[in-house]
C-alpha cells in the first residue's frame, strides 16, 4: 500500500489522499482546476482509474487469482486488459470529445488525473495492453512521459519497488 511518513510522524496512505493532500499543502503547480465544477471532472477522471481499474487490477489481486483460483499467466492477462478496456473505453471517449481536453486532461498543464492515467498505461505495458483503440489516452501519457518529474516518479524506479 503506498505510504507517506510526515516529519510529524503521520503516516498518510492510498495515492489518490496522499496527492490530495500534497495538492492541498503544496499548491504550486496545483494538480487540480479551481473551479469546482472543472475539479469533479478532473477528480471523475482519476477515480475511473483509482476506482475502477486498480482494485481489480493491482498485483495483490492478481496474485489472488493465482494462488486461489489456479489462474494463469494467459487467464491473468485477459483479466487484466478485460478491466482496462471497461474503464478505458469511456475514459477516451469522454477525454476526446471534451473541449477542456488538452495537452493533458485538463489543458495544458499536467494534473491529477495525468497522473493516474501515466501510471496505469505504465502498468498496462506489463501486460500487453494494447493502446491503439485509445488515441487520446496514449497522447496524453506520451505527454506526461515527456515531463522529467513523471520520470522521475515512474513506480519500476522507486527504492521499494517489489
Amino acid at each position: 500500500m503506498p505510504s507517506l511518513v510526515l516529519e510529524n510522524g503521520a503516516v498518510l496512505t492510498q495515492s489518490l489522499a496522499i496527492i490530495e493532500y500534497l495538492d492541498e499543502t503544496r499548491p504550486s503547480p496545483p494538480l487540480l482546476p479551481k473551479s469546482a465544477l472543472d475539479r469533479a471532472r478532473v477528480r471523475a477522471l482519476a477515480q475511473a482509474i483509482a476506482l475502477d481499474i486498480h482494485p481489480v487490477s493491482n498485483l495483490r489481486v492478481l496474485a489472488y487469482l493465482r494462488s486461489a483460483f489456479g489462474a494463469g499467466e494467459e487467464a491473468i492477462s485477459v483479466w487484466f486488459k478485460h478491466w482496462v478496456a471497461e474503464t478505458f473505453g469511456p475514459l477516451e471517449v469522454m477525454l476526446a470529445a471534451d473541449a477542456r481536453t488538452g495537452r493533458f486532461c485538463h489543458g495544458d498543464t499536467p494534473g491529477l488525473a495525468d497522473l493516474c492515467i501515466y501510471a496505469q498505461v505504465l502498468n498496462n505495458g506489463r501486460f500487453g495492453v494494447e493502446m491503439s483503440s485509445y488515441p487520446t489516452l496514449s497522447r496524453i501519457f506520451e505527454a506526461c512521459a515527456m515531463l522529467p518529474a513523471f520520470v522521475a516518479a515512474a513506480p519500476d524506479d522507486q527504492p521499494d519497488v517489489e
